[in-house]
C-alpha cells in the first residue's frame, strides 16, 4: 500500500481512515503481512478484555466506591501459549483489600490451554527437528518477543504430548469392537523389543489395539499385553484368528490367553525367510518358488503335499531347512483350511498389514539419536502407531469378511458342542 493511499472502512456510518487506527504501526502491519496484522489486533483485544473483566471487579478507574472488594495492582510481565511457542503478555493484576492476588478467569483459561505440546507433537511427527521448531512456526509482529521454542523445551513438550496419547492408546476400551482378527509383531530397538497388537473388526477396518516393551518375544510380555486387551474389554470367548511371526513365545501367549478360541495363522512370508536362510544364495529363487506356490494354493491338502515334498528334497543336504519347512507347517496353512476368498485370504496369511505401522515407526524413530530406555521407546512407538493409525484402510478383500466372521462362529458353535457332549 502507498503511504498517502486512504482506505476506508464503514465504522457505524462514519467515514474512518484506516491509518487512523494505530498510525505508522499499522502501515508496518500491513507490510508484514496479514498474519501479523491478525495477532496485533488479536492481542489488542485480549488485552481489553482482560481491562474490561478488571473494571468489573475493581469498577471503573479513577472512581472511588466504598463497597469495592479489590483494586488495580498494575501490570506484570507474564506469558500465554500462541501459536507453539509462548509471547509475553502484560497482566493486569487485581489484589484484594487485604493485599492478596484476584485470579482472572479469562487469564486463567487461556493459560490452562495446552496448545503448545500439542502443536510440538504434531511439528515433531511430521519431520520437524527439535532444534529447527521455532523456524517452522508463524512469524510474529516485530516488538512482541517469545519463548519456548528452544530445542530443549520441545522435546519437554513432545515427552508430554507423548505420555498422554500413550495412557490413552493403554486404556482404550475394547468392548465396542468386535475384533476378529489379531496380529502381532515385535519391533527391535536395540536390547529392546516393543510388540504391536493390530485388531481387525468384522467390517475389515484396522485398530490398534495395544503395545508392550520387552527384552525379548517373549511369553511373558505377549501374555501380559493380551491379559490387558481381555481387561480393556476383547472377549476371551471368541474365536479369533491370530496371525503372528515365528516366535514361540507369542504362540504359548495366545493359548494361554484364549486356549482354544485362538486359530493362529503363521506369517508365510516370515516362514519364507527363515527356510531360505537356511540355503545358499543359488537355492533361493527356486526355494522361495516352491513355497509360494504352496502358499497360493486354495487346496491346503495339496499345499501340504508341496511342503512336505519339498522338506523331503531338502532333508539329506539341508536338514535345518527341512525342519524349518516342518516346523509349524499346518499353523502356515490355516487360513486355507478355512476356504476363504483368495484375496481376504492374502491379507490374512502374514503380519504385512502392520507395515504401514512398522513404516511410521522407521520413518519417526530413526530421528532419535540415542534411546534412553523403554519409557522413551514406548512413547516414540506410540506415535509411530497412532500416526499410522490416522491413515489406516480397510483391509484387502474386506468385502468378504462375513465370511471369515461365518468360519469363526462356525468353530464356536463346534466348541460349544463339545464342551456340551463333556
Amino acid at each position: 500500500m502507498k503511504k498517502n493511499a486512504r482506505s476506508r472502512v464503514s465504522n457505524q456510518g462514519v467515514g474512518l481512515q484506516v491509518e487512523d487506527l494505530w498510525g505508522d504501526e499499522l502501515q508496518v502491519l500491513i507490510r508484514q503481512g496479514l498474519h501479523a496484522l491478525v495477532v496485533k489486533v488479536g492481542l489488542d483485544g485480549v488485552q481489553r478484555m482482560l481491562e474490561q473483566e478488571r473494571t468489573v471487579l475493581c469498577g471503573p478507574r479513577y472512581q472511588h466506591r466504598r463497597d469495592r472488594g479489590a483494586r488495580r495492582g498494575g501490570h506484570v510481565k507474564s506469558s500465554l501459549p500462541f501459536g507453539g511457542r509462548r509471547i509475553s503478555v502484560l497482566r493486569p493484576r487485581v489484589v484484594n483489600l487485604e493485599g492478596q492476588e484476584v485470579p482472572l478467569a479469562l487469564w486463567d483459561e487461556l493459560a490452562a490451554s495446552d496448545t503448545m505440546s500439542e502443536r510440538a507433537y504434531e511439528q515433531m511427527v511430521v519431520g520437524v527437528a527439535s532444534r529447527k521448531y521455532g523456524r517452522s512456526l508463524e512469524s510474529l509482529p516485530q516488538g512482541v518477543q517469545e519463548s519456548g521454542t528452544s530445542r530443549s523445551s520441545v522435546s519437554r513438550l513432545f515427552v508430554a504430548a507423548t505420555v498422554r496419547r500413550l495412557e490413552r492408546l493403554m486404556n482404550r476400551d475394547l468392548s465396542g469392537l468386535d475384533i476378529v482378527t489379531i496380529y502381532i509383531d515385535g519391533l527391535h530397538f536395540r536390547e529392546h523389543v516393543v510388540l504391536v497388537a493390530l485388531g481387525l473388526d468384522v467390517e475389515g477396518q484396522k485398530h490398534i489395539l495395544g503395545i508392550r516393551e520387552g527384552a525379548t518375544e517373549n511369553e511373558a510380555a505377549c501374555t501380559g499385553m493380551l491379559s490387558d486387551l481381555v481387561v480393556r474389554g476383547l472377549r476371551p470367548d471368541r474365536t479369533r484368528l491370530f496371525v503372528l511371526d515365528g516366535a514361540k513365545g507369542l504362540r504359548r501367549s495366545v493359548t494361554n490367553v484364549f486356549g482354544d478360541r485362538a486359530l493362529v495363522q503363521r506369517c508365510q512370508f516370515h516362514k519364507v525367510r527363515n527356510v531360505v536362510n537356511h540355503l545358499p544364495e543359488y537355492m533361493h529363487p527356486s526355494v522361495r518358488a516352491t513355497l509360494r506356490q504352496a502358499y497360493k494354493s486354495d487346496d491346503w491338502q495339496r499345499a501340504t503335499r508341496l511342503l512336505q515334498n519339498l522338506a523331503r528334497r531338502l532333508e539329506d543336504q539341508w536338514p535345518s531347512a527341512a525342519s524349518s519347512v516342518r516346523e509349524g507347517l499346518e499353523e502356515t496353512l490355516t487360513v486355507s483350511r478355512l476356504k476363504l476368498p483368495r484375496t481376504l485370504g492374502r491379507s490374512l496369511s502374514t503380519t504385512n498389514p502392520l507395515e504401514s505401522v512398522n513404516r511410521q515407526l522407521r520413518r519417526i524413530g530413526h530421528r532419535a539419536a540415542r534411546w534412553r530406555g523403554g519409557k522413551m521407546i514406548l512413547r516414540w512407538v506410540t506415535a509411530g502407531a497412532l500416526e499410522a493409525e490416522s491413515g489406516f484402510r480397510r483391509i484387502k478383500g474386506a468385502k468378504y469378511m462375513a465370511t471369515l466372521v461365518q468360519r469363526l462362529r462356525d468353530k464356536d458353535a463346534a466348541l460349544s458342542a463339545t464342551l456340551k457332549a463333556a
